[in-house]
């Protein structure tokens, strides 16, 4: 059977990491490790953690931003399958069970991805396509990977991060295998940013630049799509 690493960078989350590590422990198909990156918290996370020693690998590192926690915590896993868990998520009770089931029944697959919650918001995804994919990003940091086909976070991309992983593994001739339920959800979004700053979708069909203005989230967005758009040329 393969074996499966758990990654969650963290940064300024004591209050939501002791419900999410509590979740995790609880699925229904244990990973064999979890790892915490504390990505220089200064909230109590290193005390919240102490409880979990155990149970739990904990890395600290200074303040250097998601990519740099999730790929610490990766060159620190052993698992042949990679899942990176933000620290505010909670997963269905079977969540890492039928992931790691569909990547089973579908050895072509590189990764494994689901629908999901923000809150109260439903993001139900769609079936692996490439095209869509080059439009739009579908699938969330939190797939079950393949270790021997994930290339690593690019540490210039500082949003959309998950968008650009999956395009370069579509240029790498990677494919996912798309799960149609909702297998977690983010119960938090203090200090997020991209999908987590969701705005409703009219907003961004909005004429901007001709109207002479726009807000600000939603040109930080574009922004970040142009970046990883010339980066992939498309």
């Amino acid at each position: 059977m393969p074996t499966i690493s758990l990654i969650i960078p963290a940064y300024q989350h004591a209050r939501t990491l002791p419900r999410c590590l509590e979740n995790l422990l609880a699925q229904t198909r244990r990973p064999e490790e979890i790892i915490v990156v504390d990505d220089g918290s200064t909230d109590g996370t290193s005390e919240i953690l102490r409880p979990y020693a155990v149970k739990v690998n904990i890395i600290r590192q200074e303040n250097r931003g998601s990519n740099r926690a999730r790929m610490n915590g990766f060159a620190a896993s052993m698992g042949d399958l990679i899942c990176f868990c933000d620290a505010d998520a909670l997963f269905v009770p079977d969540a890492l069970e039928t992931l790691e089931t569909a990547l089973q029944e579908h050895p072509e697959a590189s990764y494994a991805y689901s629908g999901f919650r923000f809150g109260w918001k439903r993001f139900p995804s769609y079936p692996f396509d490439p095209t869509r994919l080059r439009e739009m990003n579908y699938v969330h940091t939190s797939a079950l990977i393949r270790r021997d086909h994930f290339p690593g976070f690019d540490p210039t991309i500082r949003r959309l991060q998950d968008w650009d992983l999956w395009l370069t593994m579509l240029e790498q001739g990677h494919r996912g295998i798309f799960v149609p339920r909702e297998l977690f959800k983010i119960i938090d979004g203090h200090g997020r940013k991209g999908i987590s700053q969701w705005q409703p979708s009219f907003l961004y069909k909005i004429p901007w630049r001709r109207i002479g203005w726009m807000p600000r989230s939603i040109r930080e967005y574009e922004e970040a799509r142009e970046v990883v758009r010339r980066k992939h040329k498309i």
